[in-house]
């Protein structure tokens, strides 16, 4: 089978066009030699089947950061058949650089140049017939955004690909130093191809992007609206999520009730308990929330690809380089709103140890989408709409406030000089189909990924509250009853009783537990039952305690192995757990015992 590698700078739309290309049949796969996984999938172009992979985003094969070493250490280690080089055609004078040294390793290529469309609304033109001649590589115009020129580019593939089935794949040996003997060429090479082929305006004609960043990057006005803005978005995926995800529990129940119930009811009572009680309330419960999460991404899709998030980290980059970080680490949290396992990933890019590892140790408290789950049913179940509204952001905003205090911390024992290269893109409108399939994708994957921890989760809750076999379910003679009993000392000083707390140990695997959990605990499915069983259970001061230490403790197993994995610190990777829970326990102590000497206890 033959390997296409795709390379190119990050923000030329690479994943995009790589989406393009397979659809949605990607997985992750690891690479002999590599110490990192990449995205990989079959494609087929004329009913031949190639594999085409997703290398990290770069700015040259010669730098020194640890995506950069990965793809040297890629093409020093696979045999590949075809480079797919993809450039940002209206930044070529900055972007032609990685073409050139693909070139100069004589690896067969095929070069994109991506967002023609845009490119040509800024008044950049370019001949890309001169430009194949002169740099001796076939060179196709595409909008992948749009779908424009996809066409051209599998039929360049396919003819560069038979022009060199003659030869055999190899790898690029001694990659560094035949860069570093050819590096003066570069420059002169590259004002050639510019002078040739490449007619850039004198001015940039994208005067929306200079109106918009006029009062969306202004000193005094950029981080309120900013926050605004994500205060906006909270209030939308609230009040359109939450009827379907009370719609969606009422239907899974009615199903458990009126459809599952009756066929189980030939087993054995512990059995039907253990399926009904246990896998259908717990698995319902979580699904319910899966259209919340879907608007949820939808909303981050529209600021990603927008350009509105970089516009974020260059606000935020001052104001972090006091804590220690820089904008990349802002724009990384925001990432981990999603899931905080890829934005820890995310952290590559960064060259400094130093900073890696304080942005390590601040990405676990961003409010990944698992732990939004539970706070969208909390504050529904104790809370007016429009307060739970407000109860979200501040939770939000609790997030940042345990990230700065973290960074404040730390910043002196993991110190960085790392500067920050950051460039905006000019603001876009995200097509439909790209926030859609986007969407889409990360509920599946959320799904997917958690559907193993969660089912363990439940039926390990379900089995707690039902052994040893005899007893009342769920009472204080149970397991979990024992259990929260031999944590109350801990825990009842910040106001999380033994039912919470049972929910709360088996959320230290996957936070996607913990309101499968409670459904268990609880026996309620519906979530507008389970909402009513668990506030006539604990106040609301206790519901508020609850979910402050739900945001704050432990990061999820998931998250804890890929921190191992990556800082390759059993010391590091201890640090960040105990700092979560000790943050997490003496945030919850101040709120709640704030809240009964105010008589709200």
């Amino acid at each position: 089978m033959s390997t296409i590698a795709l390379l190119g700078m990050p923000n030329t739309g690479k994943s995009t066009l790589f989406n393009r290309l397979t659809g949605s049949h990607a997985q992750i796969g690891n690479w002999p030699g590599l110490t990192v996984d990449l995205m990989q999938a079959r494609l087929e172009l004329n009913g031949q089947v190639l594999q085409l992979v997703d290398l990290p985003g770069i700015y040259d094969l010669r730098g020194l950061s640890d995506d950069e070493a990965v793809v040297r250490r890629f093409l020093e280690s696979t045999p590949v058949d075809l480079v797919l080089v993809v450039l940002n055609a209206s930044q070529l004078d900055r972007q032609l650089r990685l073409a050139l040294q693909v070139r100069q390793l004589g690896l067969p290529a095929v070069v994109v140049l991506n967002m023609a469309d845009e490119a040509s609304r800024f008044g950049v033109r370019i001949d890309d017939t001169t430009l194949s001649r002169e740099l001796e590589l076939p060179v196709v115009l595409l909008s992948a955004k749009y779908g424009q020129g996809l066409a051209a580019v599998r039929q360049a593939v396919l003819q560069r690909l038979e022009a060199s089935a003659s030869r055999r794949p190899e790898v690029v040996a001694a990659l560094e130093p035949r860069l570093a003997a050819l590096e003066a060429e570069l420059i002169p090479s590259q004002a050639a191809l510019l002078q040739a082929a490449v007619q850039l305006p004198p001015q940039w004609r994208d005067r929306w992007t200079r109106r918009l960043d006029a009062v969306l990057l202004h000193p005094l006005l950029g981080l309120p609206l900013f926050f605004g803005a994500m205060a906006l978005m909270f209030q939308l995926i609230y009040a359109i999520g939450v009827p379907i995800q009370e719609g969606l529990g009422g239907l899974l129940d009615a199903i458990g009730k009126q459809l599952i119930q009756p066929l189980l009811t030939p087993l054995p009572t512990f059995l039907q308990g253990f399926l009904l009680e246990g896998l259908w309330q717990g698995l319902g419960t979580v699904a319910a929330f899966l259209p919340v999460i879907g608007l949820f991404f939808l909303a981050m899709g529209v600021v990603e690809d927008s350009g509105y998030l970089s516009r974020a980290a260059y606000l935020m980059d001052a104001f972090m380089e006091r804590l220690g970080l820089d904008g990349r680490s802002f724009v990384l949290s925001l990432m981990g709103f999603g899931c905080n396992v890829p934005a820890i990933l995310g952290t590559r890019v960064m060259r400094d140890r130093g900073l890696r590892l304080l942005s390590m140790l601040v990405i676990p408290f961003s409010l990944c989408s698992a732990r939004l789950n539970v706070f969208l049913f909390m504050a529904a179940a104790f809370f007016p709409p429009r307060q739970g509204a407000l109860v979200i952001f501040g939770l939000y905003l609790m997030s940042f406030l345990a990230a700065l205090l973290t960074a404040l911390v730390f910043r002196g024992r993991f110190p960085s000089s790392e500067p920050l290269v950051l460039e905006l893109p000019p603001y876009r409108l995200p097509t439909p189909r790209q926030i859609l399939s986007r969407a889409w994708a990360e509920v599946k994957h959320f799904w997917f990924w958690s559907r193993r921890f969660i089912i363990f989760g439940v039926v390990a809750v379900w089995l707690l509250n039902n052994l040893p076999l005899g007893v009342e379910p769920a009472s204080s003679l149970s397991l979990a009853g024992r259990l929260g009993s031999l944590l109350e000392p801990l825990l009842s000083p910040i106001g999380i009783n033994p039912n919470l707390t049972v929910a709360l140990v088996f959320g230290f695997i996957a936070k996607e537990i913990v309101l499968g959990g409670l459904a268990v605990i609880y026996s309620q499915a519906d979530p507008i039952a389970l909402g009513r069983a668990i506030a006539a259970d604990v106040s609301w001061p206790q519901a508020v305690s609850f979910m402050l230490f739900t945001l704050l403790y432990t990061p999820c197993l998931s998250t804890v192995a890929v921190i191992r994995s990556e800082s390759k610190q059993l010391g590091f990777t201890t640090l960040s757990v105990v700092w979560s829970l000790l943050l997490a326990w003496l945030t919850c102590l101040v709120v709640f015992q704030g809240l009964r000497l105010l008589g709200w206890g």
